[in-house]
């Protein structure tokens, strides 16, 4: 099994520190709804979550809560509410998306608010081996005490400093150097430290927390590729300074971004669209297909039209799942064997396990894993088709099994009313269909049951004749 890692920019074996796998995810601020782009990330590592379980790996995951943070504070001012109100109430609708989306639960959801006291003691220890310094209430990391700063986004100090263009503040000695702890300011959250009241910096949060549940090296740290500078290059030199252990992180695993036309969505930019808002017109399973139909690493831009495509291909998995029998598998047979096609050739399931497994070992590739699933969903259909039951409930069992891993739910089609006006264009079509079959045209007939099941619409062959329903999916 190979995992790509952003430290070294190339493919590693995975080889866990171990016999726990420590995963360390950024979780949200919350201080509005969660978006598109949120469910993206979330989807990635729930499924990188279930592979690593699948492949016998016990794993420790823990995802935090950035519950105190400029941007909390400015739309808690603004619509009027404390923080922590404002905070809680975007904290729970987030747990609502991720179960809406299927998304296992970590094991640990540590918020920064109740941290405080190992926030302070990292800090703390810092200052004590000359890594950071106070200054007017705050505290500051220095950048210049560590030679290799910058090593996750392979860029120098002084390319930082061009690139983002920071202004030396007055108590700053450098003007990289990074606020540990901010200074209180009137109206805002603080906490009591030794160097004055204040609260947290972004960077640090994560760094404590991770510390401590999860010890000074973890297997797995990850997020959005946004997140590799700052913040995730500033967690490496906090924690590294801290502990004194390299390296704080084996494997970095960044996941693309989602964009809107040429920009990525994000809050700040304005550009969202809602997770609810998206399972208003599409089930949680379209967005998972559509977030795994592309390589985690890889940009992936919304679009509506593929997403309404990906509705309409999960009809495939779901009768994959569901569909049990087919009442013209003998004819099916008897016509495929009258052109000399065989009918007993299904390939073996270990065939597909083995495929799938070997794509998701190769870096989580599940754009190559769906395909697999496709594939195998074709044989079950065949299968039935042909009337193997046998293989169809061996089959069945293994796509059930990946299906699961990919995190799909594939909901048993509910029967639904057909509308009043549409029933006598189905009946001609059945009737239509019955004097075919009674003049021998099976093709055509058949065709026109296909034609039929395309738009939804069941037909079943009984001693009283032909019955109709509609299902969905």
């Amino acid at each position: 099994m190979k995992v790509y890692n952003t430290l070294s920019g190339q493919k590693e074996e995975f080889l866990p520190q171990g016999d726990e796998v420590k995963m360390y995810v950024c979780g949200v601020t919350p201080y509005a709804e969660c978006h598109i782009g949120h469910a993206l990330s979330y989807i990635v590592f729930d499924v990188i979550t279930r592979y690593l379980k699948f492949r016998g790996y016990k794993l420790r995951y823990v995802q935090n809560i950035t519950d105190i943070d400029d941007k909390i504070i400015d739309r808690a001012n603004k619509v009027g509410i404390l923080a922590g109100e404002l905070a809680r109430k975007f904290t729970d609708s987030y747990f609502e998306d991720m179960d809406a989306l299927n998304i296992e639960r970590a094991d640990i959801y540590p918020r920064a608010t109740e941290e405080i006291p190992k926030i302070i003691e990292v800090v703390q220890g810092l200052i004590d081996k000359g890594y950071a310094y106070p200054a007017q209430g705050s505290v500051y990391f220095r950048v210049r005490s560590v030679p290799d700063y910058g090593k996750l986004s392979h860029r120098s100090l002084e390319s930082m400093l061009a690139e983002v263009r920071i202004e030396a503040g007055e108590e700053k000695e450098h003007p990289m150097d990074f606020a540990l702890w901010k200074a209180a300011k009137p109206g805002e959250p603080a906490w009591g430290s030794p160097w004055g009241n204040g609260r947290p910096g972004w960077h640090i949060e994560c760094s404590a927390m991770s510390l401590k549940y999860l010890g000074d090296t973890l297997d797995i740290h990850g997020g959005g590729q946004d997140l590799i500078f700052p913040h995730h290059e500033n967690e490496i030199v906090q924690s590294e300074s801290f502990t004194g252990v390299k390296p704080f992180v084996k494997y970095w695993l960044h996941n693309g971004l989602l964009q809107l036309g040429q920009d990525k969505m994000s809050k700040s930019l304005g550009n969202l669209i809602t997770i609810k808002e998206a399972l208003e017109k599409y089930s949680a399973d379209a967005i998972r297909l559509f977030v795994l139909s592309s390589h985690y690493r890889s940009p992936l831009t919304y679009s509506e039209v593929t997403l309404q495509a990906t509705e309409v291909a999960l009809r495939a998995f779901s009768d994959a799942k569901w569909k049990l029998t087919d009442p013209y598998s003998e004819m099916n047979r008897s016509i495929l064997e009258e052109q000399g096609i065989k009918t007993d050739d299904i390939t073996d399931a270990k065939i597909y396990y083995n495929r799938f497994t070997s794509a998701m070992d190769d870096d989580f590739n599940t754009a190559q894993a769906l395909a697999v699933l496709f594939d195998l969903a074709q044989e079950i259909n065949r299968a039935v088709n042909l009337g193997h039951e046998d293989k169809v409930i061996e089959h069945r069992e293994i796509f059930k099994e990946l299906a699961n891993i990919l995190g799909l739910i594939l909901p048993e089609p509910e029967v639904k009313e057909i509308p009043l006006s549409a029933e006598p264009f189905i009946q001609l079509l059945i009737a239509t269909r019955d004097r075919l079959r009674q003049a021998g045209q099976w093709r055509l007939a058949d065709e026109i049951r296909s034609k039929l099941g395309e738009l939804g619409i069941a037909l079943e062959d009984t001693p009283k004749g032909t019955v109709w329903k509609r299902k969905r999916g």
